[in-house]
């Protein structure tokens, strides 16, 4: 089996253009959470969310515009970071030994809600030609191989929340067992609509808007908690097999070793410790990593009362008597929940705690939870010891339960 390296990292989030700006942000506790200012938002019960305030049309042309959704752009941008920073040249093999892996949860959510709104306004009026092309699960995948001539295989994966753990983590795969050489792999979501929110809403799993502090709203693992916030967001890997990487003197960052996939099979909303713990189970053992060498923990965290119990609980299935003295955090508290996009965001930070050193903190944890009892690094940013071995966790609904374990590269 190949060794699997990571040689580039990009992301645009809520906070910030890339990789950089967000690793700056988490460790300064600072929050991408703020009151939207679009014409529709009075229609919501809280206008919270957690956008991209910055341009990002600017960065494409009008012509090439004509055939991006949001999440499409969005996707492009964060690849573009990864693959400079990789300087990876796919016309070398004419871009026969790479694939792309991309995660998104609902696609051109944007293109298909205004294609809607058009039809059921004005029925006479046609939607844009390109919508079907914009709006697909696809789309991003087959720009990002159009973009960058990656002629290998082309996957998109969605489960919700998940979805771009379990893209990285079959990327991973394919290197790892020889099916190819590299691979871009990460996940893009654009769902800051009317139709989404509202969507959201009536699941009553949003954060209650804390009426003088509303960028503190989310608060992951918190007796207060009250749910997540929507954000919007990409993040890209370059993953490439050590062989690869090292024949075409790439900078190694580190080292992907392990990925477990397990589905709950219980509820198709409410998570389940059992399989998340599984899930965790297996990426140490396919990583041969034991309990005692993982150094941090990027939790799923989503500020929900049910969810945060449950991954404590997976947690302390899994590390057992160690379960309280691993740090963990969780990120969304910042970012917002990017849904599909947000498993390789946290991927991103995590890798990004073993280039710094560093772990970021759980913000907005004011009020200890007696039932999530783990050391969630409440004072901030923290320089640890050691830290060469990261795991992080993603979940979403349908019950499917991702987790990636990446360490320090080593020759």
């Amino acid at each position: 089996m190949n060794k699997v390296v990571v040689t580039g990292i990009g992301a645009i989030t809520p906070l910030g253009p890339d990789f950089t700006s967000l690793m700056k942000a988490v460790y300064e506790g600072s929050s991408g959470v703020r009151a939207l200012t679009t014409p529709w938002i009075s229609q919501l019960h809280s206008p919270l969310a957690a956008p991209i305030l910055f341009p990002v049309d600017n960065q494409f042309t009008k012509l090439r515009r004509l055939m991006l959704d949001r999440v499409a752009q969005l996707g492009l941008i964060a690849v573009k970071e990864a693959m400079n920073q990789a300087a990876l040249n796919t016309s070398i093999d004419g871009g026969l030994q790479g694939g792309v892996f991309w995660g998104t949860g609902m696609g051109g959510a944007q293109t298909l809600e205004q294609a809607y709104m058009d039809s059921f306004s004005h029925p006479n009026s046609r939607p844009r030609p390109s919508t079907i092309v914009m709006f697909m699960t696809n789309s991003t995948t087959g720009q990002i191989g159009i973009e960058h001539k990656i002629k290998g295989p082309s996957t998109t994966y969605s489960s919700a929340c998940s979805s771009s753990a379990v893209a990285i983590g079959e990327a991973f795969e394919a290197i790892r067992s020889g099916k190819i050489n590299y691979a871009v792999a990460g996940g893009s979501e654009a769902l800051l609509t009317l139709g989404v929110m509202k969507a959201w809403e009536s699941l009553q799993t949003l954060a209650r808007p804390d009426a003088q502090h509303p960028e503190t709203s989310c608060r992951p693992f918190s007796k207060d908690r009250s749910g997540f916030i929507l954000g919007e967001g990409a993040a890209s890997l370059i993953l490439e097999s050590e062989e690869h990487a090292r024949q075409r003197g790439a900078h190694i960052l580190c080292e992907l070793v392990g990925y477990g996939n397990t589905t709950d099979a219980s509820h198709i909303t409410q998570p389940e410790a059992n399989g998340q713990a599984r899930a965790m189970s297996m990426a140490l053992a396919q990583a041969q990593i034991n309990i005692e060498e993982v150094d941090y923990i990027n939790a799923h965290g989503t500020g929900t009362q049910v969810g945060d119990v449950s991954e404590t609980k997976a947690i302390h299935h899994v590390f057992g008597w160690r379960a309280k003295a691993i740090p963990v955090s969780a990120t969304k508290a910042l970012h917002g929940h990017l849904m599909g996009a947000t498993g390789a965001v946290e991927m991103a930070i995590s890798l990004g705690t073993l280039m710094y050193k560093t772990v970021p903190g759980t913000a907005h944890l004011f009020y200890p939870d007696s039932e999530c009892d783990l050391d969630y690094v409440a004072e901030g940013a923290r320089v640890l010891p050691k830290l060469d071995v990261v795991m992080s966790n993603s979940f979403g609904f349908g019950g499917n339960n991702a987790v990636l374990v990446a360490k320090r590269y080593s020759e």
